[in-house]
């Protein structure tokens, strides 16, 4: 399968007419073919047409049928074959090892859609029988069923072209759902979302879907990404990348005349506590699994752990001299873009250059486009208190700051005034820390989406309990997740039935539940 830089609308591969921009390779800077021409407002426009028109029928689409779609994208991708990871190496600097476990991650995700649809729970059936002879007053018969809320605008991330990117995350839950999906896809990868868009698009042709079920546009620049929110036919966006742009797409969702909901995940420093009894009995063990945590994957993952918390004392001098030799003996890494590079640069930089922030280590300094060189500094946590913003601003790469904290009581200060995050760690020893977790655990559940215990959050395991999510800045809405079975509800809206003849009931509510799904009745 060949990358054209063509839009995909629908069944149809069009040129667009804008800024006309290529991916590079950030390892080596060289510019990759094709060129790409941006779309332009009549093909956004198109594209969304197209998804209205598909979200009647593909709607109501069988469970099965959806089900088997979701796994038909899944081998569709497989058969991509090693062309898929060869351009999603040039145009990213990941490692092969790294994009070919996204690449299961991504059909493992489409997949365990699969089983959700089938499963039925998600449409969440309840039923409340007709009791007329109830007094004084008689109840009508009452059911209700979830049903997609209609057309999905979806965003690729920079940091997974694979998993968070065309048919990932987002891309799977919404047509789990039932919502037709318009994708754009990321610049710095526009290679590989063509490659995956394709294999889309073949899969619904396959199934013998309308084509308007997925369109992509590719384009640089904001007028595109703004005209999509805006178009009419649009009903909800799903969105992975910056605070900034987060934060423009939510304005422009609610200055439409009809608003709709962004679902975005944006920025988190994810805090790690580090007690004194664990400290105490594994400082070492704990200071090498953090920067393996940092480091990996140039620490442009969401979960990066970039602040770490701790009571000051001599197990805490000696997990940061561990940490800093770790961080100072860090190869040089390659990061996604030159873009992030720049920015990442510009966040150590401010951060260690802050007059109450001491700097500790910086890895191997690159020579390539799109360098990163990991780096680590500390604080107290008076002064962290004191610009709790500032300092506990995301720097998105391999960068943590550690807060040294004079009492106990300064662990609690601190998770106190933390900003919302995706995740929130605790490193303990059961007996010797459990008063000092159980006073945390109730902070930490009002600012992280997920708590763990004894380990680091690089890695979101994708099942049913996964939250990747949280309190704002983290995302949009902390009642959400974007990982994990729960994140089809973001696409969906209860409707009642009330009295309605069985024959016009939609299948799921059924007197005979011809699905065969779980459903609550009373």
């Amino acid at each position: 399968m060949q990358v054209t830089g063509t839009q995909l609308l629908g069944s149809q591969d069009v040129s667009g007419t804008g800024t006309e921009f290529h991916a590079f390779d950030p390892a080596t800077g060289e510019t990759l073919a094709p060129a790409w021409r941006s779309a332009d407002p009549r093909q956004v426009d198109q594209a969304a047409r197209l998804a209205e028109a598909a979200f009647a029928s593909y709607r109501e689409t069988s469970l099965e049928a959806r089900a088997a779609f979701l796994e038909t994208i899944a081998q569709s991708i497989l058969d991509l074959g090693d062309a898929l990871i060869e351009r999603a190496m040039r145009e990213t600097g990941l490692p092969r090892p790294r994009l070919e476990g996204e690449r299961g991650r991504t059909v493992n995700q489409l997949r365990l859609f699969a089983r959700v649809v089938r499963d039925g729970d998600w449409l969440g059936v309840r039923i409340d029988r007709a009791l007329p002879e109830r007094t004084p007053m008689p109840r009508s018969d009452i059911r209700l069923r979830h049903i997609p809320v209609g057309p999905v605008a979806v965003f690729g991330a920079s940091n997974f072209p694979l998993a968070f990117s065309v048919a990932g995350g987002d891309t799977a839950s919404a047509l789990a759902a039932g919502a037709p999906v318009v994708v754009k896809a990321h610049t710095a990868h526009p290679g590989t979302s063509e490659l995956v868009g394709r294999a889309i698009r073949r899969a619904i042709q396959q199934c013998g879907l309308h084509e308007g079920v997925f369109s992509l546009l590719a384009g640089a620049g904001h007028d595109l990404s703004l005209a999509l929110v805006g178009h009419p036919a649009i009903q909800a966006v799903g969105f992975t990348g910056s605070r900034q742009g987060g934060l423009a797409l939510m304005r422009a969702a609610a200055a439409r005349p009809v608003p709709i909901p962004v679902y975005a995940e944006m920025s988190s420093t994810n805090p790690v506590f580090l007690l004194p009894g664990a400290l105490a009995a594994r400082a070492e063990d704990i200071a090498r699994g953090f920067v393996a945590s940092l480091t990996g994957s140039a620490g442009q993952l969401c979960t990066n752990p970039g602040l770490i918390v701790g009571l000051d004392g001599p197990d805490l001098d000696r997990f940061v001299r561990l940490a800093a030799e770790g961080v100072g003996a860090a190869p040089a890494a390659t990061m996604l873009t030159t873009g992030i590079a720049r920015s990442y640069q510009e966040g150590v930089e401010r951060l260690h250059s802050h007059a109450e922030v001491k700097p500790l280590a910086r890895g191997a300094a690159g020579t390539g486009p799109a360098p990163c060189q990991a780096g680590l500094a500390e604080t107290t946590a008076q002064a962290f208190l004191a610009a709790p913003a500032e300092l506990g601003a995301e720097v998105f790469g391999a960068s943590a700051l550690v807060v040294r904290c004079a009492v106990p009581e300064d662990l609690a200060a601190v998770a106190h005034a933390l900003e919302g995050q995706l995740t929130a760690t605790l490193h303990l020893q059961a007996g010797d820390d459990d008063a000092l977790a159980s006073g945390l655990i109730p902070v930490l559940e009002l600012k992280a989406g997920r708590i763990l215990v004894n380990g680091f959050p690089t890695g979101v395991e994708v099942c049913d309990a996964m939250v990747h999510g949280g309190p704002f800045p983290a995302t949009s809405d902390p009642r959400t997740t974007s990982v994990g079975t729960l994140a089809i509800t973001r696409f969906l809206r209860p409707v009642c039935y009330q009295d309605m003849p069985d024959t016009l009931l939609p299948p799921a509510l059924r007197a005979g539940n011809p699905w065969g799904i779980v459903r609550a009745e009373r």
